[in-house]
């Protein structure tokens, strides 16, 4: 397959606002003996892409500086130890960095195939929610059928995909949100209860919910303002999983003895730092037991705006917003 000399991706000269993000055109990734090259045709916009932006997210030794997490296309390059996949077959990819771009190198193990009937826009929002709320809420949460999850930022892209998966493999799920919109939207995606914590206490709902036995596991993404209160909210045998800190990452407002009478476990955990090996096993398991559901019209995306390439910056200040319900995208070619 012929490829191009030169390609198209978002650069930024220095950390700072979504007005910095801009369009630029350099050679194509060198692609490592693992990896595929994909040619680009959708990314998502996470996280994770703000805070790299904004200078409080580097990317790890040997990846790509140019931002993006997720990206699907058509593989056009296969490594000399990449295996599973040939040149023309449909992927997702959770990437190290570089999916804001015309082209991305992914290692072969992160890559999983588009589900039945998915377009770039839908399958290339799968990776990087579908890995996190993979590895946290079910792997490290432990969250098992009959029990109840407290999701905070339930109308997110991390939050959506969590209210699925949850019901789709048979959990009870609150959510918390901000407006009475994502309160509505939440609901229409399964969640049983949702709780605007503008106007509500989420402690008081959830013992209120649950008849004060508190909940299974908790998915949290904003950090220190919500930890006393999160550690209240679980049962016993509850686990606090962290995936971020929005609002901070340092409290002093814990009792440990909560936490010790109440067996609580407390955990969290990044994405991108793992191995590919680490990665890679996530992505089997999502390909054996959640793609199975997608395939067959269930769990899929929520996608709340897409924007081309050229218009990253547009889509970072939608993000920093909060207004959206569900993912950005970026549609890329």
């Amino acid at each position: 397959m012929s490829l191009p000399a030169q390609m198209t991706y978002i650069t930024m000269d220095a950390p700072g606002g979504p007005e910095v993000l801009k369009p630029a055109t350099g050679p194509l990734p060198v692609v490592k003996a693992d990896e595929v090259l994909i040619r680009v045709q959708a990314a998502g916009v996470n996280r994770p892409d703000v805070a790299q932006r904004t200078g409080n997210y580097p990317p790890p030794p040997g990846a790509s500086p140019i931002i993006g997490l997720e990206v699907a296309g058509e593989v056009v390059a296969v490594g000399a130890e990449a295996s599973g996949w040939k040149i023309s077959d449909k992927v997702c990819a959770l990437t190290n960095g570089g999916g804001y771009a015309d082209y991305c190198a992914a290692p072969a193990a992160q890559c999983l195939p588009w589900p039945t009937g998915y377009d770039a826009i839908r399958a290339g929002a799968l990776p990087e929610t579908f890995f996190t709320v993979w590895a946290n809420l079910f792997q490290a949460g432990r969250l098992a059928k009959g029990e109840t999850a407290l999701i905070h930022g339930g109308s997110s892209g991390i939050g959506t995909t969590a209210v699925m998966l949850a019901k789709e493999f048979g959990a009870k799920v609150f959510v918390t949100v901000g407006s009475q919109e994502k309160f509505d939207a939440c609901l229409k995606l399964g969640a049983d209860a949702a709780i605007n914590y503008r106007t509500q206490d989420f402690q008081a709902e959830v013992k209120t919910l649950t008849g004060g036995r508190g909940v299974d596991v908790i998915l949290d993404m904003v950090g220190a303002p919500y930890a006393e209160k999160n550690i209240r909210s679980l049962g016993t045998d509850g686990r606090l999983v962290f995936i971020a800190f929005l609002e901070g990452s340092r409290t002093e407002k814990l009792d440990l003895l909560n936490i010790m009478t109440r067996r609580l476990t407390l955990t969290g955990s990044t994405m991108r730092p793992r191995s590919t090996a680490q990665k890679g096993a996530i992505a089997a398991d999502l390909r054996a037991r959640v793609w199975p559901a997608l395939d067959a019209g269930r769990c899929a995306p929520v996608i709340y705006k897409e924007f081309p390439l050229a218009e990253a910056a547009a889509a970072h200040a939608l993000m920093e917003s909060s207004a959206h319900i569900g993912k950005i995208m970026l549609r890329v070619g």
